[in-house]
């Protein structure tokens, strides 16, 4: 039954750790930190696209900011977004991101001590948000280049920190949900924007 709730737990937490990084041209968080061997996952996180959070409670941060920033985007992208496959793609995020912020809450608490989930955006998490709003006709474009970047963020994330040594808990989520992450990279690298 454990097993099973941290298989549940880890789609939630790959829908977690997608968004946490800022387009090319906005400071990226994470950059004095290094990914460590993927050797043993068989995937290989994305040149210059590395984070491994100093402690459990950081990567829980993150992965509640990530939870934050998919659903707000995702919400403008539906009110704000050309494309059919953009509105589409924003709705399950919606979907997916409310729920594995529930989801995230559980996993937190089952680590010892219990990790607090208390989501708030970074600076380069509110500074795509005002870009998207400022997009215009460009919307679909500029929502799509930010959720393919978060996705790569978040795989290197994952592989980073499900060899991190960390609780276990938080380090099965990683390693159990990189492969849920690259699916949804995929899909994000999919979408046509107009």
């Amino acid at each position: 039954m454990k097993h099973a709730a941290f298989l549940a737990l880890a789609g939630a937490l790959a829908l977690a750790a997608c968004g946490d990084t800022a387009d090319e041209t906005a400071t990226d968080p994470n950059a004095d930190m290094t990914v460590n061997d993927t050797a043993n996952t068989g995937m290989t996180p994305p040149a210059g696209q590395a984070a491994v959070p100093a402690s459990p409670q950081e990567f829980v941060d993150m992965a509640a900011a990530s939870d934050m920033f998919e659903i707000e985007s995702a919400k403008l992208a539906q009110e704000m977004g050309s494309s059919q496959a953009v509105k589409d793609f924003a709705a399950m995020m919606i979907e997916d991101h409310t729920t594995s912020s529930d989801n995230l809450k559980s996993a937190a608490a089952e680590v010892e001590p219990a990790l607090t989930v208390a989501p708030k955006l970074t600076a380069g998490q509110q500074a795509q948000l005002d870009e998207l709003r400022q997009a215009g006709d460009r919307f679909d474009a500029v929502y799509k280049q930010q959720q393919v970047a978060a996705h790569e963020q978040a795989l290197a994330l994952l592989l980073g920190y499900a060899d991190s040594g960390g609780p276990e808990p938080l380090t099965a989520f990683a390693g159990e949900t990189a492969a849920v992450v690259e699916g949804h990279l995929d899909h994000a690298r999919g979408l046509s924007a107009s």
